[in-house]
């Protein structure tokens, strides 16, 4: 079943990169609790197919880091980049695409937690496995808000400017 708008996120994991050690975090790939990451946040989150894939890497993850400063001033505490890619990865993506301090770049490697979500997509006919829908999200301590979910091969209501005109 998909989740909706009203529902609370599903319990699950993600993995980030870490770039700099800090207390708490060792450099390199950690794992987090994503009910720890929500908790109290106002967060706008999208998924893609894959990092490095050509929308993903020329529009999509673009769009969010070009309008972090708007999401903001509107509320928004973090931006969260996800893809069925592991962290070392998604770690590099955000590297190539200068996403620190701006979006984080999350891995669900074994598509665990789009698959809660019941937004996976089998992309085997293109030798890529069981990936993520492209979606965006709204999650206010960790209830869905908005849900924008992309129909397959199309990039029109998951974008950064879809979402940032439905925060209130």
């Amino acid at each position: 079943m998909t989740i909706k708008i009203g529902d609370r996120l599903p319990e699950g994991k993600l993995a980030e990169f870490i770039e700099t050690e800090t207390e708490g975090c060792a450099l390199g790939p950690n794992t987090f609790n994503v009910s720890d990451l929500v908790k109290g946040k106002k967060i706008a989150l999208f998924a893609v197919p894959g990092a490095f894939t050509p929308t993903c890497s020329a529009k999509h993850l673009p769009g969010y880091i070009q309008h972090a400063a708007e999401f903001k001033a509107k509320g928004v505490d973090e931006i969260w980049a996800i893809s069925v890619n592991d962290a070392f990865v998604m770690g590099a993506w955000g590297r190539d695409q200068n996403a620190a301090g701006t979006v984080r770049l999350l891995a669900d490697g074994n598509a665990d937690f789009v698959k809660a979500l019941g937004l996976d997509a089998d992309f085997g006919k293109f030798g890529m496995g069981v990936r993520s829908q492209r979606f965006s999200a709204l999650i206010d301590d960790g209830v869905v808000k908005q849900l924008n979910v992309e129909q397959g091969g199309k990039f029109e209501v998951s974008n950064a400017e879809t979402l940032l005109a439905q925060l209130a």
